[in-house]
Formats: structure tokens, C-alpha cells, sequence
């Protein structure tokens, strides 16, 4: 691990460590709940012992890329003052992702703005994208799994009879 991967982390990690919503997955990746959204925080080691910090969140799986939702999807694209949005065919997912600097120079609030605008832009387009392309947001994915989780956990085969 390169010293600029590790000062990431560092920023990352006292950073963040006081909010409820944030949640240390691995040496290199973190994640913050706001909303119906998750931001992944990826620390990505670069050549020269640089590092670059990655914040995304899927807004949408399950949705198949048409002509209309690209065109969508580019025209936000320059409109936003930064990050992007970007499409994933094997999971068919919608993602928002915006990468900053790591490092020594890693800024606290430059962080905290970061995944603040990742996870409020993500959390105000799942849904009109839903609305006219389908698909379902990743809390909603979680829950259904969760559900199922419960169920196939359960002892219960059916309703008692009345």
C-alpha cells in the first residue's frame, strides 16, 4: 500500500467515522447511506504514489440502455458541475461517479462535499429515471432481499388456519 493510499484512507476514515450512516467495508472501500442511496468510497492507488478517491452510487438496476436513456443520461452529464453518470451492461446499472484527488492534500470537506453532492444527485434521479425507464433503486434491492433473507429464515411454512 503506497503512502498516498494510506493518507486517503486516513482522511476517510476520521473523516467520516463519526457519522452513523458510514461503514468501513475494506482497507480500500467505504460506504455511506443517505436516502435511497449508497456512496461506494473506493481509495485507487496511481502510478508516482499518488492516489485517487472514487465516489459512486448506483441509482438503478435492472434497466436496459436504449437511445433515449443515453441521450438522457449524457445531456445531465453536461449539465452537472461535476461527476458523471455512467452505465454498467452486466448488472444493467445506472451509476453516479465523481473522483477527487487523494493523498496528503486529501481535504476533509472536499470529501464530505464530495459524497454529499454524489448521494443528494443520486437520491433526486433514481426515482425519475425509474418513472420513465424502470428499474429499481438499490434500498429497494435491499429490501427485497432482506425479505427474502427473513422468509427463507423462517420456520413458518404457512398461515396458521383460522
Amino acid at each position: 500500500m503506497s503512502e498516498a493510499e494510506t493518507a486517503s484512507r486516513e482522511v476517510i476514515e476520521s473523516t467520516l467515522s463519526d457519522n452513523p450512516a458510514y461503514r468501513k467495508l475494506d482497507d480500500n472501500l467505504y460506504i455511506v447511506k443517505q436516502g435511497s442511496t449508497f456512496v461506494m468510497i473506493n481509495v485507487v492507488g496511481l502510478q508516482d504514489d499518488r492516489a485517487q478517491v472514487r465516489c459512486s452510487a448506483q441509482l438503478v438496476k435492472g434497466v436496459t440502455m436504449t437511445a433515449d436513456l443515453a441521450i438522457d443520461l449524457l445531456e445531465l452529464n453536461a449539465k452537472l458541475r461535476f461527476g458523471g453518470f455512467a452505465y454498467e451492461p452486466k448488472g444493467e446499472l445506472i451509476l453516479f461517479i465523481h473522483s477527487i484527488l487523494g493523498g496528503v492534500t486529501l481535504d476533509p470537506a472536499e470529501l464530505i462535499a464530495t459524497v454529499s453532492d454524489v448521494a443528494l444527485l443520486a437520491d433526486e434521479y433514481d426515482d425519475k429515471i425509474i418513472e420513465k425507464y424502470g428499474g429499481q433503486t438499490m434500498k429497494d434491492l435491499l429490501e427485497e432481499a432482506a425479505l427474502k433473507n427473513i422468509v427463507a429464515d423462517s420456520d413458518i411454512d404457512a398461515f396458521p388456519k383460522v
